[in-house]
Order: structure tokens, then sequence, then C-alpha cells
């Protein structure tokens, strides 16, 4: 396999570099040798007359712990139905069981699998529509030095720290579980994600503790704990931890992402940084379905095309501290995603009920990971 390539004749949109024009984009030894040059003889045509083509889609939010843990799903079957080319795993493992997902689900898998490690021992371990026990009430179950040293011997792979907090996830240990995984990131020198779900604790209390380059997932959730007071004006708390530089992912899930928190927050000025779906075994089939879904959904909320692309490509890379991510400069991965905008009419639904129609969707046309084309 030579993994030369040229995707001819394509909408190439690359907000890193302010690109947006039908070209041919040419992928040479793997890597990006650049737009509209001459191919390496040779090379694979594909092509993408009619579709969109775009740097490596990433979603920064899955849970792809497939057979280790009751909530993963596949991650080249996700991969191939998002048209994502990295799919970060938010968790779904702890210290105890990581060396699993790295040898079972990571290391075969033909899209990019990176990982927040969670600090709780066993990760998330008891997540289905019957048993939902909270990985975080536990305090004897958060290991900071296994999280540590489990990190330090997996660096390619491990990303960053990742803990959970609400009345679900944390219950009675309420927001002690964060003072647990700061330490942890600190030490490692790693970004932290942070879920929250229904207070205790409280949305501000927990996003005034992150820091620059943390990761508030779950960023426009409904109430309760919503991100905004009941008039629609953004929390205080909210503006600040932007301001210090904390990262706002949405992380659409089951339960995660609603219409009105959405519009309240885009209408107050407030944008997330990173489309993200939170996609497992409960909200495959929806709402959350994958994250070419969300990005639709956020176009019906007036968004353009390359704005959805830039919070599902160079806003994850940069979230991820992967500069050879998320863009098409020369040399960059070679990691293309080529889907299609499809006319016709789509009910979108939030985790609350409410639904949204319109008149267009995103759907994938397949994938390239560093070089190699895989159809969706």
């Amino acid at each position: 396999m030579t993994r030369n390539l040229i995707i001819r004749g394509g909408r190439v949109i690359d907000p890193a570099h302010g690109i947006d024009k039908v070209a041919d984009l040419v992928i040479a030894g793997g890597k990006v040798a650049g737009i509209d040059i001459a191919a390496p003889e040779g090379a694979q045509v594909v092509d993408a007359k009619g579709a969109i083509v775009t740097p490596g889609l990433i979603d920064l939010h899955t849970h792809v712990y497939w057979g280790g843990t009751s909530l993963g799903v596949d991650p080249d079957m996700y991969a191939l139905k998002s048209a994502c080319t990295t799919v970060v795993d938010a968790g779904s493992a702890g210290p105890g069981n990581y060396p699993g997902l790295a040898k079972h689900v990571i290391s075969p898998a033909f899209a990019r699998v990176l990982a927040y490690l969670h600090v709780s021992f066993a990760g998330i371990y008891a997540f289905s529509s019957r048993i939902m026990v909270g990985e975080s009430q536990d305090m004897r179950l958060l290991a900071a030095r296994e999280t540590a040293e489990m990190a330090r011997a997996n660096p390619d792979t491990v990303i960053g720290i990742k803990v959970r907090l609400g009345a679900t996830a944390s219950g009675a240990a309420g927001i002690m579980p964060l003072d647990v995984a700061l330490d942890v990131a600190d030490e490692t020198g790693l970004p932290l994600m942070v879920h929250i779900d229904k207070p205790p604790p409280s949305y501000g209390e927990v996003v005034s503790r992150l820091r620059k380059g943390d990761v508030l997932t779950h960023c426009f959730r409904p109430f309760p704990n919503a991100p905004m007071h009941g008039d629609g004006t953004v929390r205080a708390e909210v503006r600040a931890a932007r301001e210090r530089g904390v990262w706002f992912d949405i992380g659409h899930g089951m339960g995660s992402f609603s219409w009105k928190s959405a519009r309240a927050m885009l209408a107050e000025g407030f944008r997330p940084d990173i489309i993200s779906s939170d996609v497992h075994a409960l909200c495959i089939d929806g709402p959350a379905h994958d994250n070419l879904r969300v990005m639709t959904k956020f176009m019906a909320l007036g968004w353009s095309l390359s704005e959805v692309v830039e919070a599902a490509s160079i806003a994850p890379a940069r979230a991820l501290r992967r500069d050879d991510l998320g863009h098409l400069g020369k040399g960059a991965a070679g990691d293309i995603s080529v889907f299609r905008e499809v006319e016709g009419d789509i009910a979108l639904e939030d985790v609350d009920g409410e639904i949204v129609q319109f008149d267009r969707r995103l759907v994938p046309v397949g994938i390239v990971r560093d070089g190699t084309w895989k159809d969706a």
C-alpha cells in the first residue's frame, strides 16, 4: 500500500488556513502534500465531486471501550458513521483497566483512538439502561498514584485526565473527586476533562476550579445545572472561565444538550469551542447519534458549514495539543474526512425531547487515516 492518494474535485474546507474551494487534495507517504499539486505516480484516486473534504474530524468525547465497558461502541463502526478519523475516549477506562483499552481497542482500530484516563480506578464500570452506579461516588476508587503512573506509561495515547461530577456521577462525594483529578492533572502536566450532570455540585462551582486548557464538557446541558440563569443570561463563572482559557465542549450524549440552553447561550454571544457527541451505547441511536448529527444541529442554529467543521477539527486538535491534526497544512497527518450535505427534512431531537425541523443533514462518504482510504 503506497499511502499516496488524490481526493479529486471536492469542496475542500480547512478553517485553520481559511480554505474553502473546489480542489484536488494530495496525500503522499501518509501525509498532506498540498492542494492542486501533482500527485505521486500511481496514487489512488478518490472521486469527491459534490462532496465536502475536510481535515480529519475529531470527536473529542466518545466512549469506545467496546466489550470492556457496557457503554462502549465499536470505534471503527463509529468512525465511519461519523466521518471522524480521530475519536477520543472520555474516561471509559481508569488505570485498573486501561491496558485492555490499549491492547484490544486502540491498537487494532483503523481510526486514531486517544483517551482521557479516568481518575476512578475502574473507569465508568456500571453504566446501562438498568444499572447506573456513579464511579466517583466512592472516594476509595479515586486512584491518584495509579492514574498518574498509567498516564506517564502511555504518553502517545493518554492525552488527559477525566473526572465525572454531579448527583449521578459523584453523589455524596460531591465536588471532592475534582480535588483528586486536579492534583493528578497538575502532577502529570495533562489537561483535565470534567463532566457535570445534575447538582450538587453546581455548574458554577465546578467551572470556577478549572484551569487554562482544561475542558468543561456538557457545556450546553439543560436545567438543572444549565450554563445560564433562568432569565437566559450567562453565569458569571462561565464567562470568567472562558477568559482563563477553559475549553467549552458540547458532549451531547443522552442528557447533555438542550435547544433551550443552546439558543440562550448563542443569543448571549457565548459559543461552544468544540462540538462533540458523547456517543455511547445508550445514545448512538438517538438523541446524539453521531458527531455529524450534532454538527447538523448547530447548522440548524445558524452556523455555517465552515464554522461547524472548525469546531470539530482544528478546535479539538488544539485542545488535544496536537499540531499535526485538524488542518491541511503540508506535512500534517494524512487524516481526511469526506461527507456530503444532503437536502431533505430531518427532525433534530435534544435530550429533553424538543424537536427542531431542518432542511438538510451531513452524511458520511469515507475517511482517510494516514493516507489510507476507507468507504463509509
